[in-house]
């Protein structure tokens, strides 16, 4: 039985009975009598280890944000701090930008302050290749995959990044697009780029379409300034562009402002497809998007950091969550 077992059984959260199990005095009694009546059903008997070393260290959880403009990073910081204020545990938050070895950055980091676990926001899977064996501890990347990298001590929650990008590019291929400029990260630096973007093509040849139709992939980071010149320079290269696919709201925002500027003596319309977007502001139309779940995503990142603490053996989980297609007035039908 594992502490996701006893939160089912009992009806309560994760952390309250990771409280509990630590004789944490911020409890309920009626919560603390239902939980461990569980306990005591099922003969569970906590990790002693795992309770000694968590005894012996400072309870804190280390989260490793790469990038310092991502938004939807910020807004999954702020959910881990208030499921985390539930806890034994704190949080320090480390951010950093793209081009940093994420995995090097935690090694340096564990060594100053002896954390219990780890959160990535974001990594790249060579990073985690080359130096990960280095690390001990349980850690979750969050919104970047573990598949494939076969760590005990490594378990993941993300977006389904390919299936979103595929329906994403359908939708504009349905509505008579066939020229589509994709602008985000650089796959080789960000595996969620790489995986939109292969996701993107595999639309067009499940459609039936040459994917050299996806005319051009603009690389910038995941803020307006990179995002408004990858736009520019597409338009000016490919003038025959009528979508554009944008991994973040930034570049969408971005992209909008260059193709109004660079066509707004030509009347074409660029219809725009995004990975979230907020609600409209100062009059702009939102965008058609992608709405990830950041609740949903920070709930069981912090649900398997938490088990993976407490069953060091515990096997790690790949944790898939589709994003939800929400339409806006940001494109038209050919």
């Amino acid at each position: 039985m594992t502490i996701k077992d006893i939160a089912r059984e009992s009806g309560y959260a994760v952390g309250t009975v990771s409280r509990v199990l630590n004789n944490h005095p911020d409890v309920s009694e009626k919560a603390r009598e239902r939980i461990l009546a569980v306990v005591a059903k099922n003969g569970y008997t906590q990790n002693a280890n795992a309770k000694n070393l968590k005894q012996s260290v400072n309870r804190s959880l280390l989260v490793l944000v790469k990038g310092v403009r991502n938004e939807l990073f910020a807004a999954l910081v702020e959910q881990l701090q208030g499921l985390v204020n539930n806890t034994p545990y704190t949080l320090l938050v480390d951010y950093f930008d793209e081009d940093t070895d994420e995995v090097q950055r935690a090694i340096a980091l564990c060594a100053e302050k002896k954390p219990q676990g780890i959160l990535f926001l974001g990594g790249n899977a060579d990073n985690f290749k080359r130096s990960f064996g280095r690390i001990t501890l349980p850690a979750v990347l969050v919104t970047s995959p573990a598949e494939g990298l076969d760590y005990p001590n490594l378990s993941s929650v993300t977006t389904d990044d390919f299936e979103a990008s595929v329906q994403a590019v359908r939708v504009l291929l349905e509505h008579g697009h066939r020229h589509i400029a994709i602008i985000g990260g650089r796959p080789s630096v960000s595996d969620v780029s790489g995986q939109r973007f292969a996701g993107g093509r595999a639309a067009f040849v499940q459609s039936g379409l040459p994917a050299e139709n996806l005319v051009e992939y603009g690389e910038a980071r995941f803020c307006y300034e990179e995002g408004y010149q990858a736009m520019h320079h597409v338009l000016e290269e490919h003038p025959e562009i009528t979508a554009l696919f944008a991994f973040q709201y930034p570049l969408a925002v971005a992209a909008d402002q260059a193709a109004r500027r660079i066509r707004s003596t030509t009347g074409k319309d660029l219809s725009i497809l995004c990975f979230d977007s907020p609600l409209p502001l100062f009059g702009r139309p939102q965008f058609t998007h992608l709405h990830q779940d950041e609740a949903a995503i920070g709930e069981k990142a912090v649900e398997l950091l938490l088990e993976l603490i407490s069953h060091p053996v515990q096997a790690p989980q790949n944790v898939k969550i589709p994003a939800k297609l929400v339409e806006g007035e940001s494109f038209f039908a050919l």
